[in-house]
């Protein structure tokens, strides 16, 4: 279950997908449909991820959960 404290990061990550979303629409008009495909999945499975840090079950789960974030902010960034 969420907390209904404020969370920086969960905030900029919500940001980002938001940005992504709106980037990505723009590349389907341009009829590129794969990498704005790409794109979205990536852009937006970093605020996923980090959301779902909020529930981790262990420091080593919510360490692991931030890691694919990172490996998507990666993969987003390339």
């Amino acid at each position: 279950m969420q907390n209904n404290k404020s969370n920086l990061i969960v905030d900029k990550t919500l940001s980002f997908s938001i940005e992504i979303i709106k980037f990505s629409e723009q590349l389907e008009l341009q009829k590129k449909f794969v990498i704005a495909n790409q794109l979205l999945k990536a852009g937006t499975s970093i605020g996923a991820n980090v959301w779902e840090t909020q529930n981790a079950e262990s420091k080593a789960d919510f360490i692991h959960k931030m890691k694919i974030a990172a490996k998507e902010a990666d993969e987003t960034s390339y």
